[in-house]
Parts: C-alpha cells; sequence; structure tokens
C-alpha cells in the first residue's frame, strides 16, 4: 500500500549557498549537463549528481560545526593511505552510486505500488522555483544545475524515501528473546588508569572500592552513590543494562562493560551485591544486579534490534539491486565534481511552503 505524503520530500532540498568559490585554482569548470553515468539506459546527468553532493557536503559541514563549535577540514584529508584518494573524492562516489540507486528505485516504484501524485509534482516545483530564486546566480552557476535537474532530484529523492518505507515494511525480522532480554544493575567505576598512578595510587582506590562495597553489603537496597561520594567526593554511582544471554560477542551496550563485570553480573541473583570488588585491567567496579528482566530494557532493545534487522534487509535488497543493474560511469566526467575544504557549502531554507518528510537513517547519508 502506497503511503501517503501530500506534498512530500519536495522540501528534502533545502537550498544550498555557496559559502566561498574556487578561484584561480585552474579547476575545470562543472558541466552540469555532462552525463556521469548510465542505469540501465537512462543518462544521469552531472547536475543532478551535483545537488546531492552539495546538499550532502552541506550537510556534513554543518553537523561537525555543531560539534565542534567551528567549521572543520575533513575533505582534503587523506581517506585511503594506499590510493591517495580524500574524503572529498570518496564522497563524490559514495553521491554518484547513492544517486543512482535512485533511479533504480524510480524503475522499480511500481513493483511497490509507489508513484508520485500530481500533487506530489506540484510540490516539487514549487521547491525547485523556490531553490533557484533563493540561490544567486553565481551559485547556480557553481552547482552547474538547471530547475529541471533540480525537480528530477526532488522527484527521485520522492521515489527513494516511499520505496524505503515499503521496503522496510515488507522486512519479516524475527527478534528471540535471547537477543532482546535485557538485565540492569547499578554499579561504581573507578579507573586506574592513566601512567601517573602510583602503585599506592592504586591500592588507595582499592580500599576505596572496598569501603563502597562494605557500605552497600549492610543494606543491598541502600543509595550506592551516597556510599560512593562517602569514600570520594568524584566517584558517583551510574546506572547500565546488558543482554542477559551470554554470548560470543557482545552486542551494543553490553560491549561497553568489562567481561570480567558482565561474567559477575550474570551469576548475581536479583538485588543482589556482588560479594567481591572486581578488578579490571582498568579499574574497580562495585556492582549490584537490579533487575533481572528489565522490562522497560528489553523492549527498547527488541525495538532496536528490529530496526537493525529491517535495515539490513533494506541494505541487502538495494546492493542487490545496484548488482543485477546495468551501470556505467564515466570517471572523467565525475572528477570534476570536486568536494574539498576550501569550497564550502552552507543550508539555506527555500521560501515555499512544503512539507518535508524525513530520510531514511542510512550509514552514507
Amino acid at each position: 500500500m502506497r503511503r501517503a505524503a501530500g506534498r512530500t520530500a519536495a522540501a528534502v532540498l533545502a537550498g544550498v549557498l555557496a559559502a566561498g568559490m574556487l578561484t584561480g585554482c585552474g579547476e575545470k569548470k562543472l558541466d552540469g549537463t555532462k552525463t556521469v553515468a548510465t542505469v540501465n539506459g537512462t543518462e544521469i546527468p552531472m547536475g543532478v549528481v551535483s545537488i546531492a553532493a552539495r546538499q550532502q557536503q552541506a550537510q556534513m559541514d554543518a553537523m561537525y560545526a555543531s560539534f565542534t563549535g567551528s567549521g572543520v577540514n575533513i575533505w582534503d584529508t587523506v581517506a585511503d593511505e594506499k590510493t591517495g584518494e580524500t574524503y572529498g573524492e570518496q564522497a563524490a562516489k559514495d553521491t554518484l552510486k547513492q544517486v543512482e540507486l535512485m533511479y533504480i528505485m524510480k524503475d522499480k516504484a511500481a513493483d511497490y505500488k509507489v508513484e508520485v501524485t500530481e500533487e506530489d509534482e506540484k510540490a516539487i516545483a514549487e521547491a525547485a522555483k523556490a531553490f533557484m530564486e533563493a540561490n544567486s546566480e553565481e551559485t547556480i552557476a557553481e552547482l552547474s544545475v538547471t530547475e529541471a535537474q533540480v525537480k528530477t532530484y526532488l522527484e527521485l529523492q520522492t521515489y527513494k524515501q516511499r520505496i524505503y518505507n515499503e521496503i522496510m515494511d515488507e522486512a519479516k525480522v524475527e527478534v528471540t528473546d535471547e537477543e532482546a532480554n535485557q538485565s540492569s544493575f547499578t554499579y561504581v567505576s573507578i579507573s586506574t588508569s592513566g601512567e601517573d598512578l602510583t602503585e599506592d595510587d592504586k591500592k588507595k582506590k582499592k580500599e576505596q572500592a572496598q569501603e563502597i562495597l562494605d557500605k552497600m553489603k549492610e543494606d543491598p537496597t541502600g543509595d550506592m552513590s551516597e556510599a560512593a561520594k562517602a569514600a570520594d567526593e568524584s566517584y558517583n554511582a551510574l546506572t547500565g543494562t546488558f543482554t542477559t544471554a551470554e554470548s560470543k560477542e557482545e552486542d551494543g551496550d553490553s560491549a561497553y562493560y568489562p567481561k570480567e563485570v558482565l561474567e559477575v553480573l550474570r551469576g548475581l541473583k536479583e538485588g543482589e551485591m556482588a560479594p567481591e570488588v572486581i578488578e579490571t585491567d582498568t579499574g574497580y567496579y562495585v556492582v549490584r544486579l537490579d533487575k533481572k528482566l528489565d522490562e522497560e530494557a528489553t523492549e527498547s532493545k527488541r525495538e532496536s534490534l528490529e530496526s537493525e534487522k529491517k535495515t539490513e534487509y533494506y541494505t541487502e535488497t538495494t546492493d542487490k539491486w545496484l548488482e543485477d543493474a546495468e551501470i556505467k560511469a564515466d570517471d572523467k566526467v565525475l572528477k570534476t565534481l570536486k568536494i574539498t575544504d576550501e569550497h564550502k557549502f552552507t543550508m539555506k531554507m527555500p521560501e515555499a511552503e512544503v512539507t518535508a518528510t524525513p530520510e531514511p537513517t542510512e550509514t552514507a547519508e
């Protein structure tokens, strides 16, 4: 069943505004009319790949800026020491692959009873027009994109989102209780990492851990943070969860904790303190098993695993499509798309009132 989206993914393209132009670098001017690849005989113009690449470049730059408070130069950094390929060059290749998949998805739309309606087309046209108006002539020339190509890109994004939803819905996944069941615990971790620590320092920390444990043994239901701070004001108790069943390869949150800690926890009864301070390579642990089966954590884990497995199904499905498709890329044309630190783009929302539909969360995006 096709998902109704109204005036949907048309606004998936927030406007892209060039913040800095390449000048005097001897770069070839991008030609958006050039065919950068063909997919099952359908030509992909560079303009469509250009707008996709700049959107992703702007999103990545904005994300790094939000983390660091300032811009981070990553695109000129070498990503592959063997080939000398930069992150910018990898991004250009990855973007082309994503666009190729969008064209394949459009071809498969009928198989999933997915369509772009007249209402969608109207919203897409409005968004494309708003994008062209929101950006300067210089920026449009730098992108080498036409209004028709922007419309094509938005249409492809709409197909992609809807088919993504359909594939995720059709995925038949099973999460067993053994995979999902979660136990919860409270613990104090006292680090012994650091070259400055002497043996006397470590001895003192172990004594403090023992002090906390002795206090908690008096009343296992007591406040562990209070006991921790009594030993040292800088200490505090934390809570965590782990997969109840033991596994050769601990997953997710479980992998965060030392195996020595998990081994002890899995042998405790609900509400029981570990009888001894647990010593690991990085510190001392005092632990209490709170719930053998934490229903809330288990439900959250089950949902997370279902999502992971559906995403795996989506990736396997689309990878097979790419593998089976007849794709011919023109590397010479692709190399004219330069993603560098000197050439920055930022996001600028278009004026048209269109409703954005979130894109699927994928590793490459």
